[in-house]
């Protein structure tokens, strides 16, 4: 298994931290475009770090930011890490000129985009490409899912056929591609669930994010879980190793995996609740494979 830490050290040449950026964006599930409410199963407030605020320069953010983890890691080197929302969706000129902007600051070595499948004109592609050329770029694309049946459920208004187009474009100018699956939501069964690992598997990859499905305050699933109207089954810790573990031997061998749990905030965490660091986590997958 190939794991991140390791993987971004040897490709950057040292210790690297991603500084999480807020630069406003929406999402076309929430403005109107192609829908509203957003997925069912987000709420971004469980993933944003404190520093992070759409009403500060991205400058200001990463300043805060490596003031953050510059106590803890004094020699570290940074990647901006776009992750709020869908950070392909707006005006090209506008965007493009905030990622250069946070390549403008000291120690900022590269970029990590966050978006979704169906929201990269070719403009900003093109952008991106150029980019690349120069700097470490790797375009995260949240995927969630590779069954369409399973995409209408969480309101996600793309297609797995989609996702797969939009690898095939960015791996076609030379840019990196990180996925981000949710293992768990409703409908989907174990054998299918596995099945991510080898569809991934035939696609120009480099890395992948997996988690497990939490119920997050605040969220569509979160108000109909309370109201006992979601039929889902949750992953019990010690089913989901076995999982991960299996996912691992069928994932082709360079595809990085960065994670496979989130950790919410626990007071937005509505279910499960397992009591585990995502470090206590790994160290038992790695016992366990």
């Amino acid at each position: 298994m190939k794991e991140y830490n390791q993987y971004i050290k040897e490709k950057i040449g040292r210790k690297v931290q991603k500084l999480s950026i807020n630069i406003g964006a929406s999402c076309p599930n929430r403005d109107g475009s192609i829908g509203v409410g957003g997925c069912a199963f987000c709420n971004n407030k469980s993933f944003s770090p404190g520093y992070c605020d759409s009403e500060k320069s991205v400058s200001q953010q990463i300043r805060e930011g490596k003031e953050f983890f510059r106590k803890k890691y004094p020699d570290m080197v940074y990647l901006a890490y776009f992750q709020s929302y869908t950070n392909t969706y707006g005006n090209t000129e506008r965007l493009l000129a905030q990622y250069r902007e946070a390549l403008s600051c000291d120690d900022v070595v590269g970029l990590v985009i966050g978006t979704r499948p169906d929201c990269i004109a070719d403009d900003l592609l093109d952008g991106i490409s150029e980019i690349a050329r120069e700097r470490y770029v790797c375009v995260e694309l949240g995927a969630e899912s590779i069954y369409d049946k399973t995409l209408k459920v969480i309101n996600r208004g793309h297609t797995w056929d989609c996702t797969k187009a939009t690898i095939r474009r960015l791996a076609d100018r030379g840019i990196e591609v990180g996925l981000h699956f949710i293992m768990g939501l409703p409908g989907e069964t174990r054998e299918e669930m596995l099945r991510v690992s080898d569809e991934v598997s035939e696609l120009p990859v480099s890395l992948i994010k997996l988690h497990q499905l939490q119920i997050i305050e605040d969220s569509l699933f979160g108000r109909e879980y309370k109201e006992g109207r979601l039929d889902v089954e949750l992953w019990k810790a010690e089913d989901y190793l076995d999982f991960c573990a299996e996912f691992v031997k069928r994932l082709r061998d360079d595809i990085v995996v960065e994670r496979f749990t989130s950790q919410s905030p626990p007071d937005m965490v509505i279910a499960p609740k397992w009591g585990l660091k995502n470090y206590e986590f790994m160290n038992l997958l790695r016992k366990r494979i």
